[in-house]
């Protein structure tokens, strides 16, 4: 019986063991990453008010750059966060599609739509930030694909805001000009953030934000109009609706992180101790994370519980607003297009 319990913990002590050259054989199957570089080591087009390190090195190869997703730099928390919230969106919407019928229910495609753009921005914004350090051309190229997810969104909140959040008052006042102005504005927020990048060697240091907050600032005055108009009314009647308050919720999350995008803070306040963590970009991303997984939350709700009043006042709408919506995103991939020629032309002529 002895020798028996001494040979179960001997195989014990060699599986421990083996365990323990786990970390050890994954370290030496991966490839070493090069270190990060300070601010001075980097094109000026890659460099951040405030922060001094954490710089990947550009001019490497694709792998690196996609490698360094496991790698501690100063843009690995913002993929991370928006890489995790598009998982969120992929498993929000495989739970909302077993009790909704996206392809035979009309009134069901705006819903989806919100859904798909919330995952394509969210995808674009992490693929930027992890791969646009490789090249300049490569820097602009993600972010006007960023900047084409975020006009994509910004019609997809528009549209489930106005589809089922918006009450008949605000509906009256609004329905022939709302959604064709959402769709016009998500445009020129794409273009504006566009062309801010590409003009922002030539423009002073507040240019570049001004190109992106206020094109970007109208379309969400009209997006969230309908949402602010729901709650005024449910105020003014001490309703108590759930979904009520995560729209309320979504509002004090964007107003949170438009501060943050439109302010560098805290890394302005501490130069150089914010390079990897705890940087005002981040908790922008933070915060736009919260704002759309309550709104989808809000709309969820509205979709189960105000059915008969969506259905009386846009009837065949849906499939006129999701036309809209390809119509929207198309404009807006073709304008991010003509910038990076844009772009690609003017590096070309610096390098001759």
């Amino acid at each position: 019986m002895a020798t028996v319990v001494m040979e179960q913990i001997g195989r014990l002590f060699i599986n421990a063991q083996q365990l323990r050259q786990i970390p050890r054989f994954l370290e030496s199957s991966l490839p070493t990453l090069p270190c990060t570089v300070t601010v001075n080591d980097v094109p000026w087009v890659f460099r951040e008010s405030h922060i001094f390190t954490g710089y990947r090195l550009p001019d490497q190869s694709w792998r690196y750059y996609f490698l360094s997703l496991f790698q501690r730099h100063n843009e690995a928390v913002n993929v991370w966060t928006h890489l995790l919230a598009s998982l969120v969106i992929l498993a929000k919407f495989r739970e909302v599609s077993e009790s909704v019928d996206f392809l035979r229910d009309p009134h069901a495609q705006p819903l989806f739509i919100v859904l798909l753009s919330a995952f394509i921005y969210l995808s674009c914004s992490a693929l930027a930030h992890l791969l646009s350090a490789k090249s300049e051309l490569s820097h602009y190229t993600f972010y006007f694909l960023d900047y084409v997810g975020v006009a994509v969104y910004q019609y997809g909140s528009a549209l489930v805001h106005f589809y089922y959040a918006t009450e008949k008052e605000w509906h009256a006042y609004v329905r022939g000009v709302f959604l064709p102005a959402a769709a016009f504005l998500a445009w020129l927020s794409c273009t504006g953030c566009c062309y801010g990048k590409y003009a922002s060697p030539k423009l002073p240091k507040f240019g570049h934000k001004l190109f992106q907050v206020v094109p970007s600032g109208l379309a969400y005055c009209l997006d969230i109009s309908p949402v602010l108009h729901r709650i005024y009314t449910c105020y003014q009647q001490g309703c108590s609706d759930l979904a009520v308050s995560y729209h309320r919720y979504q509002v004090l999350f964007f107003l949170a992180s438009a501060y943050f995008f439109s302010y560098p803070h805290p890394e302005r306040w501490l130069p150089g101790r914010c390079d990897f963590i705890g940087q005002g970009h981040q908790i922008f991303h933070v915060f736009l994370v919260l704002c759309t997984l309550v709104q989808i939350e809000a709309i969820r709700l509205d979709y189960s519980e105000r059915r008969a009043l969506y259905e009386r006042l846009h009837g065949d709408l849906a499939h006129d607003a999701v036309a809209l919506f390809i119509f929207t995103a198309c404009c807006s991939a073709l304008t991010a297009f003509y910038m990076r020629k844009r772009v690609r032309a003017a590096l070309q002529e610096k390098m001759e």
